[in-house]
């Protein structure tokens, strides 16, 4: 690493949701960010208006509030390098768009649209490039005075970069190394479009990474083919020294077959491709987001961070601090990462375990609440202790505990008939009036009379521990027998036993 200060920025296009490939790519600027002391920058790329879509920005700027990705300056965090919208920059990329003109690195191309879509009719795979331009309508092939009348009546023009043929054009990639093309392949790309003055990705870019000083460019696979461009584009403005190093992350591909992840992988096999949930505001179509779906977003960026990316031990649970210190571009993969959707429900699973209980019980309070439930808090952080390892999602809580809250209203036939014998009435009347006089109900309180109780009567352990669970769950599921009358507390307990009696001594005189 050079003298330089690292600074890397993250630009999205607010013209949807946020992909998840997106938020990878922020994250990977983000550690590289952090690791070297540096600043990550938050720019957005409006340049296309056809393409905006009204609470894209917003959308974005609140996943990276819930990812928990903090950035340095931008779009909503300020910085001396703004405006940080590229629609709010004009004036600075007409002034560089000129630039090029007065320096006869670009020209103006009157072109209309049927008239380039007559080219491709004509010639298979037209390139408007060196060997082509000349034959088109532009300031190299007309006359001045008649590109200067066209100007003056408005007409509808672009400026595009006049790409010399035969040069080698080197890009140092860190994740891919040495790539080198040949200029004749690059086509004369549109840098500015004079009918609503703003300039394409192209020009936009690379003015703003040198005006802001952008150190590395870390962008997704699909952005390499424009970096020889780039490149050229760094060597016309005479800006080699600021160049920023490259690095090209593996796309994101499917979890089966090949191709790219996309939105219709995800709702096909049942899984978000959006951080959060999005709603289109043309079509109204919902789409899923891991927030909604109940993934944590340390999972999800944990998750994220090993596709491409090999920290170099086979550690899998990463803290954000510990992900900072191993990470390393060169050591992110050249070739494509499987999403694979049942190892993310792992990530959250493990969080999961992790996560702090009286944490994770204020997680799972609302669920209670809306199945009806109030319980003590110091009741809900005992049961999720219990029960955390359980589960990979909090909402399924619900399901794994609700016992500890709802009294059983009905009892499973099958475990009715193979735990509930025919001494089971009068055993579990004895037991409950051996719990009724235990005076410490703690879990080790009960365990020692019980299992005292159950000793000097000569029982099965098994039998009296199966019914027990029985007349308290209502099925044959659950954590330790005593863990849970402890949990109910005693006069829940035997309300529960004295209940199950009468209900199931029932089916067995039947």
């Amino acid at each position: 690493m050079s003298d330089r200060r690292v600074r890397v920025r993250f630009a999205p296009s607010p013209t949807g949701a946020l992909h998840i490939g997106g938020v990878r790519t922020a994250l990977f600027n983000y550690l590289f960010a952090r690791q070297h002391g540096g600043d990550l920058i938050f720019r957005i790329e409006d340049t296309d208006s056809r393409r905006f879509v009204p609470g894209a920005e917003e959308y974005i700027l609140e996943s990276f509030k819930w990812l928990g990705i903090p950035f340095d300056e931008g779009v909503g965090f300020g910085g001396k390098y703004g405006p940080y919208r590229q629609s709010e920059r004009k004036d600075i990329y007409k002034r560089y768009a000129r630039q090029l003109l007065d320096e006869g690195k670009a020209y103006i191309a009157f072109d209309t649209p049927q008239e380039l879509e007559a080219k491709h009719q004509a010639t298979p795979n037209f390139q408007y490039d060196a060997s082509s331009r000349d034959a088109m309508r532009n300031s190299l092939t007309m006359p001045p005075e008649e590109v200067e009348r066209l100007m003056a009546q408005g007409a509808q023009a672009v400026i595009r970069f006049k790409v010399e043929p035969g040069q080698e054009v080197r890009v140092h990639d860190i994740i891919r190394g040495e790539v080198v093309v040949n200029s004749s392949i690059i086509d004369d790309k549109v840098l500015y479009k004079t009918a609503d003055e703003l300039p394409t990705y192209h020009l936009a870019n690379i003015v703003d990474d040198h005006l802001m000083e952008i150190s590395h460019v870390i962008r997704g696979e699909e952005w390499l083919p424009s970096a020889p461009l780039h490149v050229l584009l760094y060597q016309a403005f005479g800006w080699e020294a600021s160049m920023p190093r490259f690095a090209h992350l593996p796309l994101l591909l499917k979890p089966e077959g090949n191709g790219k992840l996309s939105k219709r992988d995800g709702d096909r096999l049942g899984f978000p491709v959006f951080p959060l949930e999005w709603r289109d505001p043309k079509t109204g179509e919902l789409s899923a987001g891991f927030r909604e779906a109940g993934y944590l977003p340390q999972a999800l960026l944990n998750f994220l961070a090993l596709l491409g990316w090999n920290p170099g031990n086979d550690q899998e649970l990463m803290s954000p601090e510990q992900m900072t210190a191993l990470f390393d571009l060169s050591r992110c993969s050249k070739s494509g990462a499987k999403f694979d959707n049942k190892k993310i429900v792992w990530f959250n699973h493990q969080y999961i375990q992790l996560m702090p209980d009286d944490e994770l019980a204020r997680m799972f309070v609302p669920t209670l609440l809306a199945h009806g439930v109030e319980a003590s808090f110091d009741k809900v952080v005992a049961v999720v202790g219990m029960m955390k390892d359980r589960v990979s999602f909090v909402r399924d809580l619900w399901d794994a505990s609700s016992f500890f809250f709802v009294a059983p209203r009905a009892y499973d036939e099958k475990t009715v008939k193979k735990r509930w014998k025919a001494d089971s009435p009068r055993q579990m009347a004895e037991l409950a009036d051996v719990l009724a006089g235990v005076d410490d109900f703690s879990i080790e309180g009960q365990e020692a009379v019980v299992m005292a109780w159950i000793t000097q009567k000569g029982y099965h352990t098994g039998d009296i521990m199966n019914a027990f669970r029985l007349t308290l769950v209502g099925e044959g599921k659950g954590p330790h027998m005593f863990d849970i009358s402890w949990a109910l507390g005693k006069e829940e307990t035997l309300a529960r036993m004295r209940r199950a009696i009468d209900v199931l001594g029932e089916v067995i005189e039947h």
